[in-house]
């Protein structure tokens, strides 16, 4: 396993803290992933820590933040460079905080939905082979229900790790734990653990 320490950061925070198994990170002012879709801008200084893997994996870890403004968001990307990735985790955006993910090849979109457990403790987990996505939530950490299944770019290798961004604001302070980067699971779709 390959710990998040080793990983490199894509627009450091101002204000980060690696200690006792987890990385706490507070956000800077106005960060965000985004490309074109909608809005018309691109924007690539949202906070990501992104660990080397070749294909094949299975990442997950453990997020916990109040989500309070507009867009604040925290979660896991998968990134190959600026025009092919993915983000996903929980966002505010329209009085809640909602399981959403935003799949960026040249350009971006957003999936969303409601969230059934605590928006302030929950675990996302991402496999990846074959150019084949599988993204999954968990509020406990057991039991994996699919949020998305898609393709995505094959590459010879990929950063996968922890992502927040606050669009409209600074300071939002996540705590992500409970980090694992493993081959991947190659479990059937529908088996949820």
């Amino acid at each position: 396993m390959q710990d998040l320490e080793n990983g490199v950061w894509h627009n450091k925070p101002t204000r980060f803290d690696h200690s006792d198994g987890s990385l706490h990170v507070v956000t800077d002012e106005q960060t965000d992933f985004w490309r074109e879709t909608h809005y018309g801008f691109t924007r690539d200084n949202g906070h990501f820590l992104g660990v080397e893997t070749a294909d094949g994996f299975t990442a997950q870890l453990r997020v916990r933040a109040t989500f309070e403004h507009l867009y604040d968001q925290a979660g896991l990307m998968v990134r190959i460079d600026e025009r092919n990735w993915l983000k996903a985790g929980l966002e505010f955006s329209d009085g809640q905080a909602l399981l959403g993910s935003v799949l960026t090849v040249d350009r971006s979109d957003w999936a969303t939905g409601p969230f059934a457990g605590n928006p302030m403790d929950f675990w996302m987990r991402v496999s990846l082979a074959d150019g084949v996505l599988r993204l999954q939530a968990s509020q406990d950490g057991k039991h994996w229900p699919l949020v998305r299944l898609c393709p995505f770019p094959r590459s010879a290798r990929y950063r996968v790790g922890p992502m927040c961004c606050t669009p409209e604001r600074a300071g939002l302070s996540v705590r992500f734990s409970d980090w694992s980067l493993t081959p991947h699971l190659g479990k059937p779709l529908h088996d949820l653990g």
